[in-house]
This record gives C-alpha cells, structure tokens and sequence, in this order.
C-alpha cells in the first residue's frame, strides 16, 4: 500500500491542509488577511477560533482535490511547533482526533525545518548550506550540515523583519500584510529619500535588530504630520533597502566564516524582489550560489502546508508517535529532524542525485 500523508499546518493565521502521495495531491489555504488586517498584526486568539472554524472546511477540500477520502489515508501530519501557542493547539488537536478515530500514525513536523526544506520542492540541493529564514516569525541564520543536523547561528534580537514590514506598513497606514505592499511601492520610491539604520551593522555577530529600524521609521512618520504619496513611497524604499542590506551583510559574514559556498532563502519575506536581486549580485561578486526559488513556489510556500507532508520520517521509527504522545512545541527549535519522503513517494529521480537521500529513504521505506 502506498504511503498517502494528509498534513496540517496552523502554526501562524493561515489555516492549511495538504494531501500527498504518489498519485494523490493537494493543498488548500484558508487566509485570514481580511480578519486581523484591521489590527495590522495577527490577533493570536482571533487566530486559534478562525482555525476551529475552517480546519474542517480545509480538509475536505484538499481531499476532494487530491480526489481520494479519509480511508486512503495511511499517515497524519502536524506542525507541532515553533509558532502561536493557541493556532498550534488547534491543528494538533484536529490531527490526533482523525488519528485516533482512523488509528493512523502521527508525524510530528517542525515549521522552521519545513521552511527550509520548501527548497527541494523545486531542485535537490548538496550538503552544507546556510539558510536565511525570514518570515513574519522569524530572522534566522542556519548552518545546515545534513537532514537533522543543523546550527543556528544567527537570530533577530527583537522583531522579526517580516513583523518589522507589517509594523512599517502599519504606520504608512498601508494595511496588512505589509512585505507585498511595501515591496511594490518601493519601486516608485527614492530609496536615498531618507537615512534609515542598519540594526547591528559592522558588528562582528551574525544576529539581527530591527525594534531601531521600526521606531527610527515611527519617529519619521509622527515628524512628518501627513503621509503624501511621495513621502510614503521614498519612506518605503528606504526602509526596504535598510532591511536587505542588512539581510545581505550578515548572511555574506556567515558564509565567509563557516567557508560555505551555498546559500538558500526560506519563508515568505524571501519572495522580496529587492533582496533576491541584491542576493543575486552578490553571489556573482563573491562567488557563492544562490538557491532561488521561482516567485510561483514561493508564493505558494510563504504559508501553506505541501512541504510539511514531505517532512517528519527520521531513519527509524521513532518520529510516528502513538495518538496520545503528540503536544506542540510553540518555541521549539530542532527537537527533532525531518525528510523528504514524499519525493520517493512520488518517484522523483532529482532527488536520488545526492547517495545519501537514497540510503535513507531506504531504511525509511523498509521500516514502514
């Protein structure tokens, strides 16, 4: 019987479910944009109760769209953590009920570790690489070594640089979320309009700070007293290149000091034009390759649950947990590793390109 896993993913406001097998798939997300754009920020309870209300929903239509039932499937998949404590509650909650009522295996699944592995959704990529992870939740710099094994060797200090977009957007009055929005006003901005800091530049770590960038803007705006357009959109420009500049700065320090030549961009901040193309010039000057994912893909993953139905086999049993020992992890970092299983499943040779995916997902296969 072939393996078919039906994946959840409610770590944040979206609520999203996916079905994928080898001749099975789907994906369905449920956005809740238009409920916490009012606030410009995601209202975390106002979150949890939209999840109740659409998990149901979401299911069904990813199984109707991967044109098979509840029976054909052999696998649940939760995001167990990091993320909001309340939303993570809700899509862990919903996957035990179906494993316990279908007695299915559980498969605990770490988003951060689905962020970074969205990239194999596209091309296999060799071992090590650094990964940029930015997204509303997260600022983060890894050294991944191989699958489980990975370092964190950067993190924000404060607001995450997607949170930071939201916040500046908020303050343009701009609405919610604030990337996109930012991202194309920029373009008909004067990114020299106005001098915006760089949190932690020129300093020898590898961590990140944008609560200055933020409040820096916050002074700017209250200091202005309107909002024209051009002011907002040389504003924008300006924040945006503080932000990829700095991006690009710490992330060229860690592949100098760890001597990797391969960087790939994860999370939905990646989608960001000016950083892709500033990332892209670099990796020409200082000879280094960029893994980038098409805009298509990218939009598709900024929050969205395939890559986490690839995810959650380790080399050995000990990931499928029994119904009842399944809780979530809102601060988790690396509790446990992860695979891509569904690309076997679903007989793509690209990825068999690397020996070690194939020895694994052997003992995988034969351990099922």
């Amino acid at each position: 019987m072939s393996v078919v896993i039906l994946a959840f993913d409610t770590s944040c406001d979206d609520t999203s479910a996916a079905v994928l097998g080898k001749n099975k798939q789907s994906s369905i997300v449920i956005s809740q944009n238009f409920i916490h754009e009012p606030f410009g920020g995601i209202m975390p309870e106002m979150a949890a109760r939209t999840h109740f209300e659409n998990i149901d929903e979401a299911t069904r239509r990813a199984l109707k769209e991967a044109q098979c039932s509840i029976k054909d499937i052999t696998h649940i998949a939760a995001t167990v953590g990091p993320g909001l404590l309340p939303s993570l509650l809700i899509g862990v909650s919903f996957a035990k009920g179906l494993a316990y009522r279908y007695a299915l295996p559980l498969i605990p699944i770490n988003h951060i570790e689905g962020h970074i592995f969205a990239n194999f959704l596209e091309k296999n990529i060799d071992f090590p690489f650094i990964v940029l992870i930015i997204s509303g939740a997260h600022t983060h710099l890894y050294l991944v070594e191989s699958i489980g094994k990975y370092k964190l060797i950067g993190k924000t200090l404060d607001d995450a640089v997607g949170e930071a977009f939201d916040k500046v957007a908020r303050l343009l009055k701009l609405g919610y979320p604030g990337g996109p929005i930012i991202d194309k006003l920029s373009k008909s901005g004067n990114p020299d309009g106005f001098k915006i800091p760089k949190g932690l530049s020129k300093k020898n770590t590898l961590n990140f700070s944008f609560s200055g960038v933020k409040t820096h803007v916050k002074n700017l705006v209250e200091k202005s007293g309107e909002l024209s357009k051009t002011f907002v959109c040389d504003l924008a420009a300006s924040f945006q290149r503080s932000c990829v500049e700095i991006l690009c700065e710490k992330t060229l320090l860690a592949l100098k000091k760890y001597g990797v030549k391969k960087l790939v961009l994860a999370g939905g901040v990646s989608a960001n034009s000016a950083l892709r193309h500033r990332m892209g010039l670099l990796s020409k000057e200082h000879g280094f390759d960029f893994i980038l994912l098409l805009f298509s893909i990218v939009r598709l993953l900024s929050r969205q649950p395939k890559t986490k139905s690839h995810l959650g086999f380790r080399d050995n049993k000990s990931s499928i947990l029994p119904q009842d020992s399944l809780s979530v992890r809102p601060f988790l970092l690396f509790a446990f590793g992860g695979c891509m299983l569904m690309w076997h499943l679903m007989g793509k040779s690209l990825i068999f390109s690397n020996p070690s995916f194939e020895k694994f997902f052997s003992v995988v296969i034969n351990s099922i």
